[in-house]
């Protein structure tokens, strides 16, 4: 149940933030690549450098990490068919991998896993699209439900209340 309440938290706060919705967006679409591919990887701690050196949003990234976790996971057996494909079954490629495997820095990468290429490779295909459609998601919120909302009676009770701000801090 709390796990419930921190995604909520975290929604709300990298919906309604200062950042614009391409920001948001941007970050969302970073943070994908955090969920979609094993998150203990080189090519990942490149991705929380962008974020964090590049005007994305951060909520945004963290947003994007948690609803893309659940759906690597449940994508996985494809990226290792996409893997296995690029890695064994193109022979072509193979001595791509090998100087990839044979360089020091990016070895540890993992560039022969099956799963991390295949991952890597349906991120960067899926990105552009993850990216235009949060976009478009942030705006309409933005436009219809924050507007229409953002002066209930409830929602300034919620913003006012301090347990609200002290829980989005710990996000």
């Amino acid at each position: 149940m709390y796990w419930i309440i921190k995604f909520i938290q975290s929604l709300v706060k990298a919906l309604n933030s200062e950042g614009t919705p391409a920001q948001v967006a941007a970050g969302i679409a970073f943070g994908s690549c955090l969920g979609l591919t094993p998150l203990i990887s080189l090519h990942n701690l490149l991705i929380v450098g962008v974020i964090m050196f590049f005007r994305v949003s951060v909520p945004g990234a963290t947003l994007g990490w948690l609803i893309f976790t659940p759906v690597g996971f449940m994508l996985d057996p494809i990226f290792d068919a996409v893997g296995m494909r690029l890695i064994v079954e193109t022979p072509g490629l193979e001595s791509l991998w090998v100087t990839l495997y044979n360089t020091p820095i990016i070895a540890l990468g993992n560039p022969t896993n099956t799963i991390v290429v295949g991952s890597i490779v349906s991120w960067f295909i899926g990105v552009l699209p993850i990216y235009v459609l949060s976009r478009v998601g942030v705006g309409w919120y933005r436009k219809s439900v924050y507007d229409r909302y953002k002066d209930a009676k409830v929602f300034k009770a919620l913003r006012a209340s301090k347990l609200y701000s002290l829980s989005l801090i710990h996000i």
